[in-house]
């Protein structure tokens, strides 16, 4: 009896050093600091009007994730009640990406990539949300200001932009841009830079928000959900293209996703807490995409 008990502790000590040695590839919290999961964050998403689901761009976890719960949101509300968009499309391009969406023969992927000014890492995390898209026949907003534009503001601030024809001004928010220094994500943009950089710099970021916003709320359809995808920051703190999207269509149910990484997934640091109404948590050691 005794042997058999010592195997026993030694199996179940043995089992719990395992378990302790498990990496997992990312953790969901809530809100509050909870342990979440897919599940969870996926209803969420269901019962949402717009989802921003911010992302670090060289991350295959959470691009892995993007796909996954794009892919289980169409299955259950339809593709006809799903919409997408990104940031990494700027909206000068929008008649050629709706080409290639619908299959324009005259429209190869090559082509496309060179046309719309897809990202160096379009094919191994973007491709799989445009190719959905594609093949469900879904609306895929190019959301951005055109990176030009973002740079005359960088150099003359907002009133640059109106001099601007009315026909290059149709890829921007409407003008005059609202605009809240102290909002603390474009404070800290400014400090980043020891407070001694130009106050254009964090504008740049605004109107990059402005823009995104405005667009999002465009195509924002009454029962269906809009998911956009955008770097971390552009909506971490429920500021950024929030507080844009706030402004353009007042009463939509926004659930925000805010990706980060730290050494461990758990537990939550008091630094990422809040930062969405979910935080997916990687490994600072998980392999990047470039």
């Amino acid at each position: 009896m005794i042997a058999r008990f010592s195997i026993f502790i030694s199996l179940f000590l043995a089992a719990t050093s395992l378990a302790a040695q498990e990496q997992p590839a990312y953790t969901i919290y809530n809100a509050k600091g909870k342990a979440s999961n897919y599940a969870q964050m996926l209803k969420a998403m269901q019962n949402a009007d717009v989802v921003l689901f911010g992302e670090l761009h060289d991350n295959p976890i959470v691009h892995w994730l993007q796909y996954e719960t794009t892919r289980s949101l169409i299955a259950s509300k339809g593709p006809g009640k799903v919409r997408l968009g990104a940031e990494m499309f700027e909206a000068d391009v929008q008649q050629d990406l709706n080409r290639y969406l619908a299959g324009d023969t005259t429209l190869n992927e090559k082509d496309m990539m060179k046309i719309c000014r897809a990202w160096p890492n379009y094919k191994t995390d973007y491709k799989p949300l445009v190719e959905l898209a594609r093949e469900n026949r879904i609306p895929f907003v190019a959301s951005n200001i055109p990176r030009r534009y973002a740079g005359i503001v960088y150099r003359g601030g907002f009133e640059a932009l109106d001099t601007l024809p009315s026909a290059k001004k149709a890829h921007i928010a409407p003008l005059p841009v609202a605009y809240d220094s102290t909002l603390p994500g474009y404070r800290d943009i400014f400090m980043a830079v020891g407070g001694h950089g130009t106050p254009n710099l964090p504008k740049a970021q605004a109107i990059k928000d402005a823009t995104m916003g405005w667009f999002i709320a465009q195509n924002q359809q009454p029962g269906g959900v809009f998911i956009h995808y955008n770097g971390t920051y552009h909506s971490d703190n429920h500021e950024g293209i929030l507080w844009y999207l706030n402004r353009y269509k007042p009463g939509l149910k926004i659930v925000t996703i805010s990706s980060q990484m730290q050494e461990k997934t758990a537990p939550l640091k008091k630094e990422n807490l809040g930062k969405g109404d979910f935080v997916i948590i990687v490994p600072e050691s998980m392999t990047r995409t470039y």
